[in-house]
Formats: C-alpha cells, structure tokens, sequence
C-alpha cells in the first residue's frame, strides 16, 4: 500500500514562518526530505525516529539533481511511508513543486501541498519595503534572476516598462546585468534598489541604492546568496521602527524557555534573533531524598527555589505526592530573581526574600541576614548549581541540605556549525559546554554573553574572544547589556538606568 507525500513549504528564513498546517505534519511524517535552504532548526521538531534526507540546492553548492529527488520521493512512499517534501518559500514559487506534483502522479502516488511563505514577499517586507503600496505601486513581478546555464530570462528589458515592483529572485550573481539590462529596457538609473540577503534570518543584511549604484553597493558590503532583489519606487521604503534602529543578530543557547523569552525580548527591541536549543531539563524522577524533604517539610524554616524549572517541579512533587499546600504553613521562601518569584506567585505563594541583584551571592548575602542560626534551608536546584550560595550557608554555620532535582542536559541541535550573528548568549555553564562540545563555534566578530560570572568561567575553558557579563542576571539585564554594547558611544537608557 503507497504511503503519501505532503509537499510542504517552509517558509523563509527563521523556522518560526513555517504554517501551523507544515507543522503538524513534519511532526507526523516518518520521512522528512529537505532542502539546503530550510531553517535546520526545522528537523528537531520531526517525529521520533523519523528518517531525515537533504537534498538541498543552493549557488554553487548541488546536492541532488531534481530527477533523484522525484525517485527518492516515489519510492519512499511506494514503501508505505509518510512523506514531508520540505521546500524553502512556497512549493510553487520557483521551488519546482509542480515537477515534484506531476511525477508523484505518473505513479499514482496520493499527495498535497502545503503553502509556505515566499520571500519575494516577505523578505522585502521584513527589510521594511512593502511590494505594493498606493499610488505607488499597484503590482509586484517576481521573477527569477537566472535561468539554466546562469542566463537572465528572456526579454528582461521588457520589465522595465512595469510600473509595479520588480522581484527577483536567485539573481545575485546577475546582478549587474540586470540593473543594465533594466536601466537599457528604459528604467530610469535612479529608480530605488535594495538587495536582502539571507532574509527573515539573524543574518540578514540589506543594501540600499539605485540601479545605477546597487551593484557596487552590494559589492563593497560583501553580502552573500541567498539575496532577493527589489527594484521600484517601493524599495525607497523603510518601515521599520525598533528601539535597535542598527542591525544586530543575536543567538540565543539553552533550554527553550529561555531561547524563547529572550528571543521575544530582544526581537520586541528589534533584534533578530536565532534560537539555539541545546539544552533540555531532566527532571530526577526517583528522587528519595526530595519526597523525604517534602514529607517532612516542617523541618524546614526555608525553602530557597533558583530557577523557574526548580519551581515547577517543587509545586509538580507536592501534587504527585498528594500534599496539600497547606503544609508550607509557616515555611518563609527564598528566590533568586523576578522571574523565580513569578512562577511561585503563579501557584499563590509570594517569596518572602528576593534579593536586590538576582546573583547568587547576592541571594546568599541577604539569606545570612534573614536565617537565624536555628532554622534550616532546604535549597533545591539544579545538578549544577553555583557553589557560591553552599559555600556561604557553610562559612557562617547554617544548616542547609542541597537536594539536586534536575539537571540541564544536552540535546542535539541541528543548526550550521558556525555561528556568524553579532552577539550569542549563553544562560549556564551547561549551555556553554552544550555549544562547543557537539563541534560548534563562533565567527571571529561574535560576541558572548553571559548570563553571570559562573557562566563566564566555564566560558574561559573554551572561548578565547571577548563576552560580557550581565550585571543583572535574568533575560532583561541580557537585553540591557546588548543595548549598551551596541550603543556604548551613544546615551540611551536601559531598564537598569530607569
């Protein structure tokens, strides 16, 4: 019995553009057939299992040649399996779809396709040029900027008599015979132009002129394929407004909830952001010496929570373990951030100590002020919690046990092994490890940053350029150390100024 094929678009750029449709049926498919051009970051959210094939083309760079894509995409699903043809834009959008269409059903192969967004319209768009505007541009034509054998498309000079925007797509390396070719077809030599290259990306870059002058523009910033090209009154457009008006990339490491809070963050301020998630929680399972705690938790004057992991999993414990809450009575707790104290709140208990400077010195400081020395602290954290926190409870003779209640682990990430963007953040020493221990490293111009100084130490182990450190240690003090390195010439004010 044949399988089927869902020949599905992706999107441009970030994994995020993808439909919810393309989504829930990467996640379903037990074989996933993809293109160079796809966030790689794509194939982790694939189904357990399921087998991954790259047959990507891009400039320069053949994989498979669309006769063997057709083969591989008949004979997977001629052997019963669920097929996800995943395609860079759209199918249909110079993605050679059709072809693909057209040989499934020469075998009686069942499929359906899955629009995807295309950048002819959405990185121009990203790049805050709109393809059509009123009074200005009434049309867009998107068109391809080589044909077989590198040629232009026939009777390009014809283009040029449209009033609308012209697209196109995949012409990089033609570029300067079609500014010629359009400025001869009659385009006027001062019509805006801009080239977007790796758009909808942390790395997306834009250049801005005319025809007459884009080429050499584009020749001294040194951008690469992949690059859409925009040529018309519309490309004069620039409709961004972000507090970051410089373009800045940022990587974000570690687990997803804090790639995605951050990643919300710094793209609010108008970073664009990459998320790496390299790091998953394991939360211990069979964990004695936490249901003994819990079990008895009137031994305890304190309870004092890191993380946001940590408090869900002490409030998860306590249901499994059917105590009521009503068994903190007199329990005062301690956390060490906002967002700590947030997640608590959530659950309708309110942190009595939250110190000034979310850092675990910090925390300890303000613990020896509110610890008498007969009450005990049961801390409960991760593996690899600080030793600062330990270290000072032990110095001034507080009773304490440390109970380790997960662990942030590594996981495989399927992303370029260089890193190019601006900035990359790492949130823990495991998320540092994480990162170069499965190969992966950094362009020369990247800049770490940490979110406190134990993350920074783990990085002097492998990372020999410059970081910074937060001085506040939680996502908007990652935010605010950004703004001040990217403007350190200029005054602006930060949460941290305010």
């Amino acid at each position: 019995m044949n399988g089927k094929v869902y020949i599905v678009g992706a999107g441009c750029g970030s994994y995020d553009l993808i439909t919810l449709r393309g989504m829930k049926i990467l996640g379903k498919c037990s074989v996933i057939v993809y293109d160079s051009l796809i966030d790689k970051k794509l194939l982790s959210f694939a189904g357990e299992g399921a087998e991954k094939i790259c047959v990507g083309k891009r400039a320069g760079i053949h994989s498979e040649t669309q006769e063997r894509i057709n083969e591989i995409l008949v004979a997977k699903a001629k052997a019963g399996k669920t097929v996800c043809r995943l395609k860079g834009g759209d199918p249909f959008v110079f993605g050679r779809g059709g072809e693909e269409a057209a040989e499934l059903e020469r075998n009686s192969v069942p499929y359906e396709i899955v629009p995807g967004i295309s950048s002819s319209i959405a990185v121009p768009e990203l790049a805050g040029i709109p393809v059509t505007h009123r009074k200005i541009s009434r049309s867009f034509h998107v068109i391809t900027g080589h044909t077989a054998g590198d040629a232009l498309p026939e009777n390009i000079r014809r283009y040029a008599q449209f009033d609308g925007t012209l697209i196109f797509l995949m012409g990089l390396k033609n570029l300067d015979r079609i500014a010629q070719e359009l400025i001869a077809g009659g385009k006027p030599g001062s019509t805006p132009a801009a080239v977007i290259s790796e758009g909808a990306s942390p790395c997306q870059v834009t250049v801005r002129g005319t025809i007459e002058s884009i080429y050499d523009n584009v020749i001294e910033s040194g951008i690469k394929a992949p690059a859409v090209i925009v040529a018309g009154d519309t490309a004069g457009f620039d409709f961004t407004s972000d507090l970051l008006k410089k373009a800045v990339s940022v990587t974000v490491a570690g687990t997803r909830r804090f790639t995605e809070k951050l990643s919300r963050i710094l793209g609010e301020a108008g970073a664009e952001t990459e998320r790496f998630d390299c790091l998953r929680i394991k939360e211990y399972v069979d964990n004695s010496l936490f249901d003994d705690a819990l079990k008895n938790v009137c031994r305890y004057r304190w309870i004092v929570l890191t993380s946001i992991n940590g408090v869900e999993i002490f409030f998860k414990r306590l249901k499994k373990l059917k105590l009521d809450i009503r068994t903190l009575t007199g329990i005062r707790f301690a956390v060490i951030g906002s967002g700590t104290a947030e997640a608590m709140e959530k659950h309708g208990v309110f942190p009595e100590l939250i110190p000034e400077k979310y850092t675990s010195e910090s925390l300890g400081a303000e613990l020896l002020s509110a610890v008498k020395k007969d009450e005990r602290v049961l801390l409960l954290r991760a593996e690899q919690g600080s030793r600062a926190l330990t270290d000072m409870l032990c110095r001034n003779n507080i009773a304490y046990d440390d109970i380790k209640i997960y662990d942030a682990v590594s996981c495989e990430v399927f992303h370029e092994k260089k890193i190019s963007t601006d900035f990359i953040v790492f949130s823990s020493g495991c998320g540092v490890r994480a990162f170069f221990e499965q190969g992966f490293y950094t362009a020369e111009n990247t800049k770490a940053v940490c979110i406190g100084n134990v993350t920074a130490n783990v990085l002097e182990k492998y990372y020999k350029g410059k970081y910074l450190v937060a001085e506040t240690q939680n996502v908007q003090g990652i935010r605010d150390t950004i703004l001040r390195e990217v403007y350190k010439n200029e005054k602006i004010q930060t949460a941290e100024d305010k």
